[in-house]
């Protein structure tokens, strides 16, 4: 899961460069941003978020109690949501940007981009060096066993239908083309 924070944070940096992009002039790339949409959706939330809110978390409030309760329900799950809502904004605004494309809602653009990007750097470093740490330290190798398991069939069938390869794939090219 630490490989997927780092792929998630990829992206986070191509929708900074596009961001930085819009605000020095270029037109806003639609397109290209329905395609990020589509990874964060997919490849982001289902995929790696889907992972999380299936195995790990019920795992980790099932075997730690009231603090894990508190720390996935009031933290994780509501950042989880809040990425979300970002995007159903992003969308929103690419849409009426299309429609009518003001400054306006260029800046709505740019708003829900980097907020969604801003969140999920955030997030994942919050996960990636005390949510995961917190849960190593305190199940079992035996919840662990049972976690990657299901991790492990979870992503060998997301692997059967492509998943990653289309998405890794998409994000390879984001990254050529917004390099900075």
């Amino acid at each position: 899961m630490i490989t997927e924070h780092e792929n998630i944070n990829r992206m986070n940096m191509v929708i900074r460069n596009i961001c930085i992009d819009i605000m020095e002039g270029k037109e806003v790339p639609i397109s290209d941003l329905y395609g990020i949409i589509d990874f964060i959706r997919n490849y982001a939330d289902k995929h790696h978020h889907g992972k999380e809110e299936k195995y790990l978390f019920p795992k980790m409030i099932e075997k730690m109690g009231v603090i894990a309760e508190k720390l996935i329900t009031n933290g994780m799950l509501v950042e989880h949501d809040l990425g979300r809502s970002h995007v159903m904004a992003l969308e929103v605004s690419l849409k009426e940007y299309e429609k009518h494309p003001t400054p306006e809602l260029k800046l709505d653009v740019i708003t829900e981009a980097m907020g969604y990007a801003h969140l999920l750097q955030i997030h994942t470093e919050k996960e990636s060096n005390v949510v995961y740490p917190f849960s190593e330290k305190n199940l079992s190798t035996e919840d662990f066993s049972d976690i990657n398991e299901k991790s492990t069939e979870f992503e060998n069938n997301q692997s059967q239908i492509g998943i990653q390869e289309k998405y890794l794939s998409f994000l390879k090219s984001m990254e050529e083309k917004y390099q900075r």
